[in-house]
């Protein structure tokens, strides 16, 4: 009787050593695109607390994964000299959250009516020392809601996120100084809406190191 070699089954893919930054997944994805998995589980969290604080759960899957996609059809492009990806990814991210701005405003509305709040904590503990936290809330819903698109970007981005000027920058395709420029901007309307608290003080200091 013949001998048939058994068949062995595949093996999964080792895992991409933790130590490599965002750039050599992206190399290595060339060659291997399922390692492009290791990006979206380092980055995919972060960008859907992000997204969610805008919009609110409802859009937020379909935004995450269409940024991932996005991202992993554009890798060949991504410039390698940046070893981490995210401002690359949070720019991807707030590129189509600007397809959803009304709900980002009606959002923000109705939080300063009610001052029901997943989107505003961030800030509003900072804010809490000198106002109740429902009127630090409402008010600063209230304030982010009327900001201009691109002051509102700028301040979520470093604020929220932890962007410096540089990185929001490049996240969304200006000069830092432009994004300092909307920064202060945005802050000085905020202290216009808080009664003088600035609640992104430390966020400043931090985004100028």
């Amino acid at each position: 009787m013949p001998h048939t070699a058994r068949k062995v089954p595949p093996r999964d893919p080792p895992a991409p050593p933790h130590d490599l930054d965002d750039a050599s997944v992206i190399v290595w994805s060339l060659r291997e695109p399922e390692r492009f998995a290791a990006l979206f589980r380092r980055h995919a969290p972060a960008i859907m607390r992000y997204v969610v604080r805008r919009l609110g759960p409802g859009p937020a899957d379909d935004i995450v994964a269409e940024t991932f996609l996005v991202a992993f059809r554009a890798r060949a492009s991504y410039d390698t000299a940046r070893g981490d990806a995210r401002a690359w990814l949070y720019g991807i991210a707030t590129n189509l959250v600007r397809r959803h701005r009304r709900d980002e405003v009606r959002q923000l509305r109705a939080l300063a009516r009610t001052g029901a709040d997943p989107v505003t904590e961030s800030f509003s503990d900072a804010a809490d020392t000198r106002l109740s936290a429902g009127a630090a809330r409402r008010a600063l819903a209230a304030a982010l809601a009327r900001l201009p698109a691109a002051q509102r970007d700028v301040l979520l981005l470093v604020a929220w996120e932890g962007l410096t000027y540089d990185e929001a920058g490049r996240a969304l395709g200006v000069p830092a100084g432009t994004v300092r420029s909307r920064m202060n901007r945005a802050r000085g309307k905020l202290r216009g809406a808080l009664g003088g608290i600035d609640p992104t003080a430390v966020t400043e200091e931090q985004a100028d190191e």
